[in-house]
């Protein structure tokens, strides 16, 4: 090595060249929430699927998220709009996924969330639940059980109609083997083996939920075999591959994200959420905060101000849960209110970009609020149109949050 390598190794050993990364202010993430997740009134969608596609994927934990998440992005809000994408048209589908989540996702992200995360997680679960078939004393040989009963449930529906768990339990009596989980906690209960055999062929792709058997507020849904209702055919052993695709629908439509933010809405490790981010060349930005996150190649362009604009979300909507770190559109003051001890959110009041507060419905059908910031006259405005434009779309209907928040306790005391 010559002396002027030298010194400029010794040099390297001593000083970094500082690299300037573009930086997004909160003001810019919030335009970007606005815009990319149609909640401004002239971005609103025609159609359930633009949602979804807008939102990457629906809770769908609790069933009235998908209907109230729909909702408030649709041009002409309608209960059939979403029963139509759900049940008719088949253009979105039910799946467990991130986190072991039910969603609802249309067909490519189901296609990539399986690969990247279900397949995980039904081989989690099926080895749970052998567990539990090895201290069941009725049934010898578990492995073989589980395929036994798993080839009936599939056979039985697909020789007939959708069916919920208690007709399938009704009509194959056999697989409701009692089973004893959580054995010796205070946890401990007993289920049917039938029920978590559902689960795991829905893991699995096998079986589906259809329409629940009720009203659109209820989750007792039928089961159908995949391939009778449509959906997508799940053989994907390229978790890689799925994980490149689901990464950039997420920043496409939440970016930026920081690491924290997509190993919590993923699940996955930090490990698996690097290598994505490096397949697809994911850039690192600056935020206001001073720390970084990540975004799509190229995805630095500048949102136009939004207008003023005031919204009401569900409990789990897509837009709060999205990230992690969320002190940039949620104040730690509101988000007490607004969150419970869980992670799971409540129904939210939206002004301008940032968590205000929370609503819930009365039972004789009034929204109410739960405001922790004061608005103007104007935002007050907004928010009654909001809540009329909810009444609107909900009708007579009377729901109760699955997961309710502090604050829906206070307000329907």
């Amino acid at each position: 090595m010559d002396s002027y390598s030298a010194g400029i190794s010794s040099l390297d050993r001593h000083y970094v060249v500082p690299m300037t990364l573009p930086m997004i202010s909160d003001d810019e993430r919030r335009g970007r929430l606005a815009v990319r997740h149609l909640l401004l009134p002239e971005k609103r969608a025609a159609d359930v699927p633009a949602i979804v596609e807008a939102l990457v994927a629906l809770h769908s934990s609790d069933p009235v998220t998908v209907y109230l998440t729909a909702a408030a992005r649709l041009k002409h809000p309608v209960v059939e709009a979403v029963d139509t994408a759900l049940y008719r048209d088949r253009a979105v589908f039910r799946h467990h996924a991130m986190r072991r989540t039910l969603w609802v996702m249309s067909a490519d992200v189901v296609r990539a969330a399986h690969a990247a995360c279900t397949v995980k997680i039904a081989a989690a679960e099926t080895k749970r639940f052998l567990g539990w078939l090895e201290a069941t004393p009725s049934i010898a040989r578990p492995d073989q059980w589980l395929d036994m009963a798993t080839e009936r449930i599939v056979g039985f529906l697909d020789a007939g109609t959708a069916a919920s768990t208690r007709e399938i339990g009704l009509a194959i009596p056999e697989l409701t083997v009692p089973i004893t989980v959580g054995q010796g906690s205070r946890q401990e209960t007993t289920i049917t083996a039938h029920s978590r055999i559902l689960l795991i062929a829905a893991l699995n792709g096998k079986v589906v939920r259809t329409a629940p058997q009720g009203s659109w507020t209820a989750s007792n849904y039928a089961w159908e075999t995949a391939e009778r209702w449509g959906m997508p055919e799940l053989t994907s052993s390229d978790p890689d591959g799925g994980a490149a695709l689901l990464l950039i629908r997420v920043l496409e439509r939440f970016g930026p994200c920081t690491l924290r933010d997509l190993t919590w809405w993923t699940g996955w490790t930090k490990t698996m959420t690097r290598k994505a981010l490096q397949a697809i060349s994911a850039a690192e930005v600056m935020l206001e905060s001073g720390g970084t996150a990540w975004i799509n190649p190229g995805d630095t362009a500048i949102e136009d101000v939004p207008p003023p604009w005031v919204g009401l979300l569900p409990g789990l909507d897509p837009t709060t849960m999205g990230w992690k770190e969320r002190e940039w559109y949620l104040d730690p003051d509101v988000a007490e209110h607004v969150f419970d001890r869980n992670g799971n959110a409540g129904p939210t009041i939206w002004v301008d970009g940032k968590v205000v507060g929370g609503w819930a419905q009365r039972p004789n059908g009034e929204i109410i609020f739960d405001i922790h910031r004061q608005l103007s006259r104007e935002q007050m405005t907004m928010l009654e149109e909001a809540a009329s434009r909810l009444v609107g779309f909900v009708g007579e209907t009377r729901f109760r949050v699955r997961f309710p928040s502090p604050n829906q306790k206070r307000l329907l005391a």
